[in-house]
């Protein structure tokens, strides 16, 4: 994003970078009024410790229909993290935690935190993991070898450790 300033015409520019969003969690919400996306970004960057960032889109993604994301960790506490949000939503809306559906991969389930763990992949590693089968297929389609995946458990640290190559 480039803004100028025509005072002084001072740049700020912000950028994505490779791999800047491994290892976060985006959380969408649809919301019907631009006011009210405005003031839930600033609510849920400023009363969360455990939000990156938030921010809503510029304009209508559909008629009366405005998105507010939220960037979270992806770490074992996330699904809780997620219950935290939507139970301190309750206070603005009429709905529970209950009520709410999440989606992931084009697949839509009521929320629950231990749904959400056993859907979402919740550290790096196990996003790698997942993520890794997929490329290599696209890898090998390609006619690109593919890469090793696998667990480094006790008989392979002692396999390599006995080889001298930990």
């Amino acid at each position: 994003m480039t803004t100028s300033n025509k005072i002084n015409n001072p740049f700020l520019l912000e950028t994505l970078d490779y791999k800047d969003m491994e290892g976060l969690i985006v959380i969408s919400f649809f919301i019907r009024d631009e006011q009210a996306a405005k003031d839930l970004m600033a609510w849920f960057e400023k009363g969360y410790d455990f939000i990156l960032d938030a921010d809503r889109s510029p304009g209508e993604i559909k008629p009366n229909r405005y998105l507010v994301y939220v960037e979270i960790r992806r770490r074992s506490t996330a699904g809780l993290n997620v219950e935290e949000l939507l139970k301190d939503l309750n206070t603005l809306t009429e709905f529970q935690p209950k009520d709410w559906t999440f989606v992931y991969k084009d697949e839509s389930k009521p929320f629950s935190v231990e749904t959400f763990e056993k859907t979402v992949p919740l550290s790096p590693k196990n996003y790698r993991k997942t993520h890794d089968e997929d490329l290599n297929e696209v890898r090998v389609a390609a006619g690109l070898p593919a890469k090793a995946i696998y667990e480094r458990d006790e008989d392979m640290l002692a396999l390599q450790t006995a080889a001298g190559i930990k």
